[in-house]
């Protein structure tokens, strides 16, 4: 039995129990023992990991492929990894320095990480740009973007009124309203 678990969880503790070398009555004896407001679920996964194992020998029915590939469909699903949010660990002079480097303005930037940008108005040159600044590549850029806004409960106590989410803009229509120069509005728009 491991002894040097310093007020381990529940679910250390059984786990360290499910490991043991000997699994037998006297090791589930100490462990009641040593955590005895867990005595009850010890002795249910004893008996659990103490049923014999039975073998199976024999192709699977159509209903036991259709329910193992159920439950792996549900398995993946659950799996599946959170969406990346490339501006999360970015600093204010990190947005600063890519907005710069982008030749836009920190409002734009800002646009993009807060989904106010319709991702397909955005020519592919400047997405790319964007995801090399960003350090991230272009799909999980692209992902990103075209996600759903997480909202603006976090301002929302320093509005006088419930905050309105405005609509997601074209790419265009943002520099517009940022008043970027036509000359370089046209660069930005290139698909070049």
């Amino acid at each position: 039995m491991k002894e040097n678990m310093s007020n381990p969880s529940r679910e250390d503790v059984l786990d360290a129990f499910a490991v043991e070398a000997t699994l037998n009555a006297e090791t589930l004896a100490d462990y009641c023992k040593n955590y005895p407001d867990l005595a009850s679920d010890l002795k249910d996964l004893w008996q659990e990991l103490s049923k014999p194992q039975t073998e199976y020998s024999g192709p699977l029915s159509d209903h036991d492929k259709e329910l193992i590939k159920g439950a792996w469909n549900q398995y993946q699903k659950a799996m599946k990894p959170a969406r990346v949010n490339p501006f999360a660990s970015l600093t204010t002079s990190a947005l600063r320095e890519i907005a710069s480097a982008l030749g836009i303005t920190r409002g734009i930037l800002s646009a993009f990480r807060d989904h106010k940008v319709i991702e397909s108005s955005v020519p592919q040159p400047f997405l790319a740009r964007l995801a090399t600044a960003l350090h991230t590549k272009i799909d999980v850029l692209r992902e990103y973007l075209s996600a759903s806004p997480s909202g603006t409960v976090a301002v929302s106590y320093k509005a006088d009124g419930k905050p309105q989410e405005s609509e997601p803009v074209s790419f265009e229509q943002l520099l517009i309203e940022a008043r970027i120069p036509e000359d370089q509005r046209a660069k930005l728009m290139s698909r070049e």
